[in-house]
């Protein structure tokens, strides 16, 4: 039995199931590429589900996090810290907004949006005490809390865990004429319109021109919040620091998580205005490691690495030539559609050449990491920093599978 079978098997015996990993075992990394426990190198083109856009181990990063450690790493919120002010501050700023509730996951973060939009459209917007809706799309992946799946169309998402928690409506995703109806049957008591400007875990579905405009239009004359979930989308993934930004919407509130801690540290974040923010009062909301001083460390070098712009440069330019070589296996009896934006691709493939993990698994026989979902879907998502030729080395084993 090799070092790799063991230890998965040992993980087999103790952990829960709510997992089906490729059986690879991560020992080190680099990168763009990952040792496993018998020492054999995998190009890892799915980053942690954008967690890792800048790659694994970046230097600057976990200079950082060193630095940090050395000095305090929790306090709690019970008291100020000397890396809090900061990153709140550049954040913000990053944003083009005024305040920020930090967390620590992604699904605490929306957690913090949904109860921020409610509580905001009671003691702002006047909607009587709990009757507030916010509008969701279907396909959506916002996280896997009682509340987040109760809003979930997913069945493996969401069967088995009722009651659900009320206060949604959803809606189909692109769809501007059924978001309209939905607002005005809803408007007076909805305080939100919860999207994600791209929908990762769905495929990479990307809305069609002039969606993400037109929601802002709508969310703005019917005094709603539109709450963008970038959480995958955001910090640099689709070539710009936010997806909304490709069509020049800003929304009221930004959730942020993965790439934020850089793939060190659990770093999220709700980011808004003054206005939103300001409804809380201390002991409504809170999080023990919420805004730690680790953290923050991590996340401010991160934001320094955006405001050089060269990754997103670099998602824009690698992310142009992915889309292409993957348009012309389109071309092909393999591949049914390519969708995507920057260096983000989801990849349908054509049931009689196999499942999506299948080919999973066929690719990462031949040392490339990516995964599937829905069924017929994989994803393609590699590190930022990825080469061009590590990323065509990459493309070829895809090609190579659908091939054979």
């Amino acid at each position: 039995m090799s070092t790799s079978e063991r230890l998965i098997a040992a993980s087999e015996a103790r952990s829960a199931h709510n997992y089906h990993p490729l059986p690879v075992v991560v020992a080190s990394a680099e990168g763009a590429w990952v040792t496993d426990a018998d020492g054999r190198r995998y190009l890892d083109m799915l980053a942690g589900y954008s967690a890792l856009n800048f790659g694994h181990r970046n230097q600057r990063l976990i200079d950082a996090a060193k630095a940090q450690l050395d000095r305090v790493t929790l306090t709690s919120r019970a008291f100020y810290h000397d890396r809090f002010g900061d990153f709140c501050e550049q954040l913000a700023e990053l944003c083009g907004m005024e305040m920020v509730l930090p967390m620590n996951t992604g699904a605490e973060a929306v957690e913090t949006a949904v109860k921020t939009a409610r509580k905001w459209g009671y003691r702002v917007k006047g909607v009587p005490d709990g009757q507030a809706k916010i509008i969701v799309a279907d396909n959506n992946f916002h996280g896997r809390t009682t509340t987040i799946v109760s809003f979930s169309t997913d069945p493996e998402a969401r069967a088995d865990f009722g009651p659900y928690t009320p206060g949604f409506v959803v809606v189909p995703y692109g769809d501007l004429a059924a978001m309209e109806a939905a607002l005005d049957e809803h408007g007076d008591d909805t305080v939100a319109v919860l999207i994600e400007p791209i929908q990762g875990e769905a495929g990479v579905l990307v809305p069609p021109a002039g969606y993400l405009p037109g929601v802002r239009e709508l969310t703005r004359a019917r005094d709603v919040l539109m709450i963008a979930d970038e959480i995958q989308s955001g910090l640099g993934r689709t070539g710009t620091d936010f997806a909304c930004e490709h069509e020049g919407v800003h929304p009221d509130m930004y959730v942020l998580g993965k790439a934020l801690g850089g793939g060190v540290v659990p770093v999220s974040a709700v980011v808004s205005s003054r206005e939103v923010l300001g409804v809380y009062r201390p002991g409504e909301h809170g999080s023990t490691f919420g805004g730690n001083p680790l953290a923050c460390a991590v996340a401010l070098e991160v934001i320094a690495m955006l405001r050089t712009g060269e990754y997103q440069q670099r998602a824009k330019e690698l992310g142009e030539h992915l889309h292409q070589e993957l348009g012309a296996l389109a071309g092909g009896d393999a591949v049914r559609e390519v969708r995507g934006r920057g260096l983000w691709a989801g990849v349908d493939i054509d049931p009689a050449h196999g499942t999506g993990r299948e080919l999973s698994e066929k690719l990462m026989a031949r040392g490339v990491l990516v995964k599937d979902t829905h069924g017929s879907t994989i994803r393609i998502a590699p590190p930022l920093v990825v080469t061009k030729e590590d990323l065509d080395w990459g493309l070829e084993q895809l090609e190579a599978v659908l091939k054979g």
